[in-house]
């Protein structure tokens, strides 16, 4: 950049992008329905210009009043770039290594073979998007291209509010989504800030550029289903699930990763899925093994497969309610099962109920929204029905966190709450209370995540080799062996071999504190000696600290904190003051808006000094404010976790302990005290 003639603004062009195309192989989001008020309705157009040059104004508001009309939110069609987006190799993008670096990431976001609805930058869960529109896509990237070492990019709910002057150690984009004033935060009011053009709803990784394809989610689900096993089924250590079976929905951008998670795991899957582009897509990546619409058929290839003890993901092509219906019906042997389904946007495209198709679901969510209104509910219903069944013949369910039981409770189930109040949690656990929280966050293990910048096999493949040896090292040493440790090793052991990788070249593991550290200064020590290129950190927002939501993250949290959002804030903020690269805080993830508060992070992998020392301070302090909170809670894990860091600090670091009074002694006080 010459800085004799410095860039004075920065601006979308004056000429006229061309009529955008459509490739229909490519889903699209569905009309998310258009209830503004006329006033609201100038607002939005107004809102939308502000990024348009005045002279395009006559020709692009009538463009977008017929977005907003037609789809419920103006999208900018026009300014989409043309073609495939996809995570280059990052010497092919403009402007410094951070910048190189985070351009990758949000194209890899909007990979046709990644995002659910690539030309509406939704990533995944019906509703998850980059930004709002491809105006502010368009003004970040030119942002990025021009950034320096010491400036900051803010970018509010999709919008870039502008470059400003910070320090190296800053970090160079700090992000925020849809963070609603409280007595705003509710669905009606979300929608209408996203309609106006003023909110985005991110979720957790997709609005945070850091999602790395079905992947990201494939090792939690497999350690999920190998200990819920081990915890419902009695299965050791060392068992896998041969001949269990495992009933859900959902084939989409999180959901996808269920099939490929139960193979790994050895056992037998049935999916639902009622979009079958999206189930054809896992099918053509290898991510489910055979698919049909025939309930009979499915089954006799469950029962061959059973007998035979091999596992294998099948695909049924329908709904849920009538795969649940089947079971019954039929006295289907199921051991395990979850749902996977967009709950958190029942009403919004995210539940397709029972009686519909896919597109007849669409078409009524855009004709008319009561009558959608009532037909989910009424399949939600049926639904916990047939569910309560098949648990009273021995079937284990789970909430995956996708708001699921909350959504039957929101359709009129109140039984389904503990004394019928969700802050009391629910008759089925969550994953997360029963299986990743105790056994997981509690010991600081979670989905730490690279992405190698260069784009290369030969990349990945050494710092998998050089994860995998340092988790075996960590799991020899270990002075009490943890089943974590193992599972850690297989996963790397075989990462290659099970072929997880789409888009940019990543990797996910369930890695705890330590395990984080030492392999991020391996990498870094690995990109200053040229064995690799340059390596993009980060994590699941859905981690030990990361995300405050008593229905999920924080449900095994029972000091009655659980509502509290502390902590993902203290998390954000703590790792924008050590120098993370990028930090991000959102409302809304899985569960959905005003249910959830949830932070990550991206730390770019330069070689240097520096980021070995942002390292050591930021990486620690990410796991270990979730492990502090958690054992505040009086979790013993997390309190025996916490113990040893205290130690392994000797005197540089202090978590406040709590002290746990003898088993009886409070109840006792308190009854006896009641009963005068």
């Amino acid at each position: 950049m010459n800085t004799s003639n410095p860039i004075l603004e920065i601006k979308l062009p004056d000429e006229l992008p061309e009529n955008p195309e459509f490739d229909p192989q490519y889903r699209r989001a569905p009309n998310r329905s258009f209830n503004l008020s006329e006033k609201d309705t100038i607002l939005a157009l107004k809102n939308a210009l502000r990024y348009i040059p005045k002279n395009l104004h006559k020709k692009l508001a009538p463009e977008f009043l017929n977005e907003l009309k037609t789809r419920g939110r103006i999208y900018g069609y026009r300014y989409r770039p043309k073609g495939a987006l996809i995570g280059k190799p990052q010497e092919e993008y403009k402007g410094i290594k951070e910048g190189r670096a985070i351009q990758v990431m949000i194209d890899n976001n909007l990979d046709f073979d990644i995002a659910q609805f690539p030309y509406e930058l939704v990533t995944y869960g019906s509703t998850a998007q980059v930004c709002q529109n491809w105006m502010q896509y368009r003004l970040i990237k030119k942002y990025l291209e021009i950034m320096k070492e010491n400036q900051t990019l803010v970018v509010m709910s999709g919008h870039p509010l502008g470059l400003f002057p910070s320090s190296r150690n800053a970090p160079r984009v700090i992000l925020t989504n849809g963070l609603m004033i409280g007595m705003y935060d509710n669905p009606e009011d979300f929608q209408r800030a996203q309609a106006l053009g003023v909110n985005n709803y991110g979720q957790m990784t997709c609005g945070g550029w850091i999602y790395i394809g079905p992947q990201g989610i494939v090792h939690g689900t497999y350690l999920t289903l190998l200990n819920a096993g081990r915890k419902y089924l009695n299965r050791s250590d060392d068992e896998d699930l041969k001949g269990i079976l495992y009933i859900t929905s959902g084939l989409g951008g999180m959901s996808g990763a269920q099939g490929k998670a139960v193979e790994i795991a050895n056992g037998i899957t049935v999916i639902a899925e009622v979009n079958y582009s999206a189930l054809k897509s896992r099918f053509d990546q290898g991510w489910i093994g055979k698919y049909s619409n025939n309930l009979e058929e499915i089954f006799h290839w469950v029962e061959d497969y059973r007998n035979r003890k091999e596992s294998v993901s099948i695909a049924y092509h329908g709904n849920i309610v009538d795969l649940w219906q089947y079971a019954v019906d039929n006295n289907i042997k199921v051991e395990l099962a979850s749902d996977q389904t967009s709950c958190h946007a029942a009403y919004e495209g995210g539940y397709t109920p029972a009686g519909l198709t896919y597109e007849d679901s669409n078409e009524l969510l855009k004709k008319d929204l009561t009558e959608f209104k009532k037909m989910v509910d009424k399949s939600l219903r049926r639904q916990f029905e047939l569910i309560k069944i098949m648990c009273d013949r021995g079937t284990k369910f789970w909430d995956y966190g996708n708001s699921f039981l909350k959504a039957i409770f929101d359709a009129g189930v109140q039984d389904i709450a503990i004394l019928n109040d969700p802050k009391n949690g629910f008759i089925f656990p969550s994953y997360v209370e029963d299986l990743v929280g105790p056994i997981c966050f509690d010991y600081g293990y979670g989905p730490f995540r690279w992405v190698c910048l260069s784009r290369k096999d030969e990349d990945l493949d050494k710092t998998d080799i050089a994860a995998r040896d340092i988790i075996k090292e960590i799991w020899e040493n270990r002075p009490i062996k943890r089943g974590q440790d193992r599972d850690n090793y297989v996963w790397m052991r075989d990462a290659k071999e099970n072929k997880l990788v789409v888009g940019t070249k990543a990797r996910i593991l369930y890695a705890d504190g330590e395990g984080r550290v030492k392999i991020a200064l391996n990498f870094n020590e690995m990109v200053r000696n040229n064995e690799i290129g340059p390596v993009m950190l980060g994590r699941d927002h859905h981690d030990v600290s990361g995300t405050d939501s008593p229905f999920r993250e924080t449900s095994n949290i029972k000091d009655g904190s659980n509502i509290m959002a502390d902590m993902a804030h203290q998390s954000w903020a703590g790792n924008a003051a050590r120098g993370m690269t990028m930090v991000v805080l959102h409302n809304g993830g899985g569960v959905g808006t005003g249910k959830v508060i949830n932070g990550g992070f991206g730390l770019v992998l330069d070689g240097s000094e520096r980021v070995d020392k942002i390292i050591k301070s930021a990486l620690d302090w990410d796991v270990y404010c979730g492990i502090a909170r958690r054992a505040w809670a009086r979790n013993p894990h997390a309190i025996e976790t916490a113990n040893i860091w205290i130690r392994n600090k000797n005197g540089n670091g202090y978590i406040t302990i709590p002290e746990i009074p003898d088993e009886g002694f409070v109840e006792n006080l308190v009854k006896n005290s009641l009963e005068k």
